[in-house]
């Protein structure tokens, strides 16, 4: 059966105490909502729609962002999750297929969940969960296999509150039938708004069958707060890291490396303590990432190793075998097979050859207060330490630099380029020059 996604993300979150949307506070270098984007993939929906409301056109730009295929709507007053899901109408007009109903503000329920939800038969399914805790939960009120009525814990009798099924938020029905069903919703409750809690007693009202299928407690953390939003980054990454781990991945102090949503690593690749991962990384099988190195936007082939103390921004490309060392910065970068950035080094907005030797202290000067400029380094180049290579600029094949050389002119292949004010020498001015600054500290410390 066909599937749409219809993902709720209208709300302000006052417990955030934020001017951005709740759904846009990142975890894991994302916002949650690309994680609920995310996890509905497993599906492979033929509709996402995000219902936005507090912030839309931000909301809007971060699903575009993620799914630039997905339909975002405006629930322009936020009367409950029955009106929200409503404004969801227009976007699925026509579509006959299962229609799931989740928040943005969940950003974990799994694949196999979905899938559940995805294969159930009844005419409405409900998510549920069997909390430690049940607290303050809305309670699913069974009838054998059919689920009666969602009560919410503040109007349960005692006997209600003693069960431990609990209501997730999370539903699926036809589109047809969701939004037939939406439209018998009233606001007869104390909050005057629109609830899918309702749904699962109008379903039953008319015979039609409403089954519960269960997750565990972890997949329906919301978040709501500062605190909640922490609680659930460590989450993602305890998860996260066991992942790669059981991929083949070995993470040497797992508990001090951070992964974004989209880290990919592969298999046999070292990660040593310390290293963040930024959104948009990607490491080959075999590479060695070492200590306190961050890494965003950036590829790193098989057999490279990066630091430690190194730092990979957006568009830097490693080959196979490259060396980044100590202190050493990559922006928007291309490094070819065998190139050895060793130490104490910038290299933006370039290329370097392959097998060439950047020395310590280069510095590509790819900036010129307006505009950037590129630098193009050939194969087996040789750059001494401490050179500035002011862009735009070219070095060739085989060239080499003297170290402390300005480059400001292109330098042709197999060629040494020196750039230097020549040194002047004068016997026995430093003796004179220590004598008379000693003397004048001397004076000093007498004065005081």
């Amino acid at each position: 059966m066909s599937v749409a996604l219809i993902i709720l993300a209208a709300g302000q979150g006052t417990r955030m105490n934020s001017d951005l949307p709740k759904v846009l506070h990142p975890i894991a270098g994302a916002p949650m909502l690309h994680h609920a984007m995310a996890a509905g993939t497993a599906l492979d929906p033929d509709h996402v729609v995000v219902v936005a409301g507090f912030g839309a056109e931000q909301v809007t730009a971060s699903a575009m962002t993620f799914d630039p295929t997905a339909c975002v709507v405006l629930q322009k007053e936020q009367l409950g999750t029955g009106h929200a899901t409503a404004a969801a109408r227009g976007a699925l007009k026509g579509f006959d297929g299962l229609a799931i109903v989740v928040f943005g503000d969940t950003p974990f329920l799994s694949a196999e969940t979905f899938e559940a939800l995805a294969a159930s038969t009844a005419d409405v399914t409900v998510l549920g969960f069997e909390p430690a805790d049940p607290a303050r939960y809305g309670r699913l009120v069974m009838d054998g296999d059919q689920l009666e009525r969602i009560v919410e814990f503040k109007d349960a009798t005692e006997a209600e509150r003693a069960i431990g099924l609990c209501n997730s938020g999370v539903l699926a029905a036809r589109a047809p039938l969701l939004f037939e069903l939406i439209d018998l919703l009233d606001t007869n409750n104390a909050q005057g708004e629109y609830y899918l809690t309702d749904l699962p007693h109008l379903a039953r009202a008319r015979d039609l069958n409403v089954a519960v299928v269960t997750c565990d407690e972890s997949e329906t953390l919301g978040i709501n707060s500062r605190a909640e939003l922490a609680d659930a980054d460590a989450r993602f990454q305890i998860a996260a890291r066991r992942s790669l781990m059981e991929d083949g991945v070995t993470l040497v102090a797992p508990e001090t490396v951070y992964l974004s949503l989209d880290t990919i690593v592969g298999r046999d690749a070292l990660i040593e303590p310390n290293v963040v991962f930024g959104p948009g990384v990607t490491v080959e099988s075999g590479a060695t990432i070492r200590a306190f190195s961050h890494l965003e936007g950036c590829h790193v082939s098989r057999g490279a190793i990066v630091g430690p103390f190194a730092r990979l921004r957006p568009g830097a490309e490693l080959a196979e075998d490259v060396r980044i060392g100590n202190f050493v910065e990559v922006k928007n970068a291309t490094i070819a097979t065998g190139a050895k950035v060793n130490h104490l080094s910038y290299i933006g907005d370039a290329s370097v050859g392959e097998k060439s030797n950047i020395g310590a202290g280069t510095v590509t000067c790819n900036y010129d207060g307006v505009m950037k400029h590129r630098t193009e380094i050939g194969a087996r180049a040789f750059i001494g330490s401490n050179t500035m290579l002011v862009a735009p600029v070219s070095i060739g094949d085989e060239a080499m630099t003297g170290s402390g050389s300005v480059i400001t002119s292109d330098v042709e292949a197999g060629a040494l380029a020196v750039s230097r004010a020549p040194q002047v020498e004068k016997p026995g001015m430093a003796r004179k020059l220590f004598e008379i600054l000693r003397a004048r500290k001397a004076k000093q410390s007498r004065g005081s």
